[in-house]
């Protein structure tokens, strides 16, 4: 077993407080991704877990063992800088080897794993060159490569993406997560991305002020945030501050939820969760549709004009000044994949969606 357990760890330098009294629990074998913004302990975390930041205070075992105190060469794990750390005077299988030698491997045995290695991340007939005759993708592989002969009971990955385009960042994303299946290994991975994050990891823990803001699995914190921040950081969301109250609807049961903008408009809610005083209804892009007609049925509808329309891809990303003075986001199909055409800029359109869309969290 190599399940990771952080309990109550935290990391201060002097006043300044990196970390905060974080308890988290990796199981063995899963892929759990650090996200948030720069400066919210995410790398401050994995390199205490990894031995090269001391904790302040707190405990952290691996598979059961206490390891909090011990160097990061007794902790048995594979760890990939954001920079690679490669050194450049030696071949890429001098790299790998690197490692095997510290522990004071036989050169037979040394020989083997480094091989199995590199044909592991399709680098077998690069062993002799050096970091500077390879891209940054062949670098990133040597990294890995790097952490995996030793068979560590941990990888641990710091971005070790940011550094590649875009293309080959999903190309390495994939490998990282095939290979991490593949092998069972306990991993770590810090990323400010959250696309990186949602795509790759089993659990998302979503840090901010070296605290957890929200973990669970991508798609339980995307679609239900705790937090104006939470629903922010993730995808494209409209936060409408407001405070709840009752309202007729017109319906049979008389009256229900109401959520008044602090914009004025009073909008339908339907099964949201209540919240006591100010809140902010969290409403993602794709939960906005754009009408020039009616709305449908008992929708929230709010007129405007389309500011901006950026194109990505499969969908068109339309910012709305409304007349009540909300700017919504509208993320709809491109023509290309059933969409309708794209709309002008300044074109009159209707801001909908229904009342039980979005979720209701708490102002931070």
């Amino acid at each position: 077993m190599s399940d990771v357990v952080l309990d109550r760890v935290a990391k201060h330098y002097g006043a300044t407080v990196a970390v905060e009294s974080m308890s988290l629990r990796i199981g063995s074998g899963e892929l759990v991704a650090l996200l948030g913004p720069s400066g919210c302990g995410k790398t401050t975390t994995l390199r205490m877990v990894g031995g090269f930041v001391p904790l302040s205070s707190g405990l952290i075992t691996v598979g059961g063992r206490d390891v909090s105190a011990l160097p990061p060469s007794r902790r048995n794990m594979g760890f990939v800088f954001q920079n690679y750390a490669l050194f450049p005077h030696m071949t890429v299988a001098q790299n790998v080897a690197f490692g095997l030698e510290m522990r004071k491997l036989g050169r037979a045995e040394i020989e083997t794993r480094v091989t199995g290695a590199l044909e592991r991340v399709r680098l077998g007939a690069f062993r002799d060159r050096y970091p500077r005759q390879l891209s940054g993708g062949q670098q990133q592989r040597v990294a890995l490569a790097r952490a995996l002969v030793v068979e560590p009971d941990v990888l641990l990955l710091d971005e070790p993406l940011s550094n590649l385009d875009a293309s080959l960042r999903q190309e390495m994303k994939i490998e990282i997560r095939q290979l991490q299946q593949a092998l069972g290994l306990t991993t770590i991975f810090v990323t400010h991305d959250q696309d990186e994050a949602m795509s790759t990891a089993d659990r998302m823990v979503l840090m901010h002020r070296g605290r957890v803001e929200q973990a669970g699995p991508p798609a339980e914190v995307y679609s239900r945030p705790r937090s104006a921040f939470a629903a922010g950081f993730l995808g494209v969301a409209n936060l409408v501050p407001g405070r709840m109250t009752r309202m007729d609807t017109g319906s049979d049961t008389g009256r229900g939820d109401g959520f008044v903008t602090r914009a004025g408009p009073v909008l339908r809610l339907r099964g949201h969760r209540s919240i006591q005083g100010d809140c902010v209804l969290a409403l993602r892009g794709e939960e906005v549709t754009l009408r020039t007609g009616q709305p449908a049925g008992d929708e929230n509808a709010l007129s405007g004009r389309v500011a901006l329309a950026t194109f990505h891809g499969v969908a068109i990303e339309y910012h709305v000044e409304t007349e009540a003075g909300l700017r919504l986001v509208a993320r709809v199909p491109a023509p290309g994949v059933g969409g309708p055409e794209v709309m002008a800029h300044g074109a009159e359109v209707l801001a909908c969606w229904a009342p039980d869309a979005g979720v209701l969290v708490a102002e931070t």
